[in-house]
């Protein structure tokens, strides 16, 4: 019988030894305030009527209205009132009757969470004062009007970023009287780069319009020779998406008061953002393969991602670097924390940390693929958030490297940063957090070794320029490349990256050294190859030059290998092999030339059209190896995207979305995919093929909610072709 009394009552929490209250980690939970709070016994003729009563709250939330304008919160899509930390916002509250302040008494409750308490700042009771300090809270009267009052609320510049509830309370001799509980007067709180004292603070207008406000950016991918871009639609201000970046706190188990704090919010969304040891938002897959899932190329944006995880809780799939980052990205910016996406070219994965990629080659000089456990990636994108460390010694505040992506384990989870970018440049990579991992990926050197038949190891070449050669994010204020290599590395061998270089050895950085191994490289030959650029579905070649600068004839025996990679650098199959023997004249250049048909690759082609060669030279005479390897992706055809009619706030339009078929082969099972923030919610369709050369023409109506420049972002998406895009920029004409 009392197993099931205990089913009807509420399920309590158990408590435990250590704490007196649970821990209070979720900003969805609430508990009960009482309305009538008695100080004691109530005599019989108190009637609560007698006093100052609160008849309605003003709250100035419409996007037109002071707080969202002043807040620059108005492009948020939610009817509650939105504002950020450290900067003062106005309420009008109504009475019953004029307030007279030498004799009424009331004041501001906001609470956050479960388990409200003043010291950890998810209670905080607010008086009515004369003065309101610079980014402590406070209120003061501004004005007052028959029953009404108007006040200014100030909020503190570390408050806890989340939704607060707010009660009104009136003393009275005999207990407190509160408003009553109303969804209507929930304030969010968010992060302020506007105000100095918040530890987020931007001091740029531009900056802050590009990292804060601006809902789409450019993920650049492609390979160093061949740098592609597109489109991502972040979409922070879209309906729910603020709740959902709230609930991934939630799932991530950060106390609410934890959540003032950006390097806290960093450290776990990292972790929260990838599947990986958590059930996080987004599960990778790097293997072709995307059963019961959307391909990573297909996504055109956050949105869709972060409201699927919000409603289902459920992994979404499936996601490569640049979806984890362009997710991470809509988070932190949500938020109000300054953030971008960056991608780093020829990316090194380095599986234990001893900044080098060792290549292992054959008796051939040919990659021994069995033992080959390094890769480079072609790009990795990766997010910076931009921060002050009072955590670190002065110096290393401003952007911070965050990464979603599951490569390694850190402190036993997968996630990685916030690790100060100004650290990492300089060597100090002991500063928390994962500095020696990022360290590594920019700057991790490739050395090409062979094992002799007595077992020694004989080092063939180590070229230290290829890893981390460019460092990109898109321009402030515009749809062009930016490059901050420099704020990583100091140039490529000068006597500041040396220095760098000791100082992470001497915080246990890994360096093996060479003196063990023997490494002679053959001066007096340079070889090179070039990859011709080429459309998906054509032959192209790939032209290999030796320059020989000695007196001497020499023969090099030279292979070729090319292999289809996905982008991380890690090969699928080799697609082509050829040999051939080379004779170099004294003092002279020679060329070569090697044909790759498309009926050698297409078959086996992988998302991202990328091809990895490998070049490798023995030369005769003296029995040294050239070794030089290169990324190279193929064109693909974009989707032409065209408007038609006016194009004016709050009036239907008409888009279409074109694509023509190169390949030589009909396109099955098709999907488009068409969104852009403020103007179309995603929509998608299906088509079940497309023949050869024939052209696909899909119209969509839509409504655009908001005027200015926007942007519409489309893809396509089939088992034979992925990483379609195309995009248009359009003016939104206000009604």
């Amino acid at each position: 019988m009392s197993e099931t009394m205990n089913t009807n009552e509420e399920k309590k929490p158990p408590l435990n030894g250590r704490r007196a209250l649970p821990s209070n980690n979720s900003n969805d939970e609430e508990n009960e305030v009482p309305e009538m709070e008695a100080f004691g016994l109530i005599p019989r003729g108190f009637n609560p009527k007698d006093y100052l009563r609160v008849v309605d709250i003003h709250m100035f939330k419409e996007p037109h209205e002071v707080n969202k304008q002043q807040h620059h919160t108005d492009k948020y899509y939610s009817p509650k009132l939105i504002v950020r930390r450290g900067q003062p916002f106005q309420i009008q509250i109504d009475f019953n009757r004029p307030y007279k302040p030498e004799t009424d008494q009331f004041w501001l409750e906001y609470l956050i969470g479960r388990y409200p308490q003043q010291n950890k700042g998810t209670y905080i009771p607010i008086l009515v004062g004369d003065v309101l300090k610079p980014g402590e809270w406070g209120a003061k009267v501004t004005h007052k009007e028959n029953n009404s009052i108007r006040l200014s609320i100030m909020s503190s510049a570390t408050c806890i970023a989340g939704k607060f509830r707010l009660y009104v309370a009136v003393w009275t001799p005999f207990g407190i009287l509160r408003t009553h509980r109303n969804s209507a007067t929930d304030t969010y709180i968010l992060f302020n780069p506007w105000c100095q004292q918040d530890a987020v603070y931007l001091d740029d207008e531009k900056e802050r319009e590009e990292y804060v406000l601006n809902d789409v950016g450019i993920v650049f991918h492609g390979n160093i020779n061949d740098i592609k871009l597109r489109s991502w639609s972040y979409g922070q201000f879209e309906e729910n998406i603020l709740d959902a970046c709230l609930f991934l706190m939630d799932k991530a188990e950060l106390e609410l008061s934890g959540r003032g704090n950006p390097i806290k919010i960093c450290r776990v969304a990292s972790a929260v953002i990838n599947s990986r040891d958590d059930n996080g938002v987004i599960a990778g897959s790097w293997d072709n393969t995307y059963t019961y899932g959307v391909a990573p190329s297909a996504w055109t944006g956050s949105v869709d991602i972060l409201l699927e995880y919000y409603s289902s809780k459920q992994p979404v799939r499936y996601g490569q670097c640049w979806v984890f980052a362009g997710v991470f990205n809509t988070f932190l910016r949500c938020l109000g924390i300054p953030a971008r996406l960056v991608t780093n070219y020829s990316s090194a994965h380095d599986n234990n940390a001893n900044l080098q990629l060792d290549f292992f080659l054959d008796d051939e000089g040919q990659v021994d693929t069995k033992i080959t456990k390094d890769s480079v990636w072609n790009y990795h994108c990766w997010n910076e958030a931009w921060m002050t460390r009072p955590d670190l010694p002065v110096g290393f505040g401003g952007w911070q490297v965050v990464d979603g992506t599951p490569q390694e384990t850190s402190d036993g989870m997968y996630r990685c940063g916030p690790a100060s970018v100004q650290a990492i440049k300089h060597g100090h990579v002991c500063f928390q957090f994962d500095a020696p991992f990022i360290y590594a990926e920019v700057n991790s050197d490739i050395v090409y070794s062979r094992r002799e038949k007595n077992g020694t190891q004989v080092i063939e070449k180590i070229d230290t320029a290829h890893v981390g050669q460019l460092i990109v994010t898109k321009e402030v204020g515009g749809d062009g490349m930016m490059e901050i290599t420099e704020e990583y590395k100091f140039p490529e061998g000068s006597a500041e990256e040396r220095l760098a270089l000791e100082t992470a050895v001497m915080y246990g950085v890994k360096k093996q050294t060479t003196q063990d191994t023997t490494y002679q490289p053959q001066m007096d030959v340079d070889m090179d190859f070039q990859v011709q650029k080429a459309v998906l579905g054509s032959d192209f070649k790939v032209t290999i030059t030796f320059r020989n600068k000695s007196r001497n004839y020499y023969t090099a025996t030279t292979y070729l290998s090319g292999n289809i990679v996905f982008y991380t650098g890690v090969p699928k199959n080799e697609f082509k092999k050829h040999s051939f023997s080379a004779k170099l004249e004294p003092s002279s250049s020679s060329a070569f030339d090697v044909l790759i048909k498309s009926s050698e690759y297409l078959s086996d082609l992988l998302d991202q059209a990328s091809f990895h060669f490998f070049v490798t030279a023995r030369i005769t005479e003296t029995g040294k190896i050239l070794a030089m390897q290169k990324a190279t992706v193929l064109e693909i055809p974009t989707l032409r995207i065209k408007t038609q009619g006016g194009m004016v706030a709050g009036k239907e339009m008409s888009v279409t979305v074109e694509f023509t078929n190169p390949l030589k082969q009909t396109l099955e099972n098709v999907t488009l995919r068409l969104e852009g923030p403020g103007v179309l919610r995603m929509v998608k369709k299906e088509f079940r093929q497309i023949p050869v050369n024939s052209t696909l023409i899909w119209e969509v109506k839509c409504t655009p909610k908001r005027p200015g420049l926007r942007k519409l972002i489309a893809s396509l998406n089939c088992d034979a072709l992925r990483h379609v895009y195309g995009e248009l920029n359009v003016q939104i004409q206000k009604p």
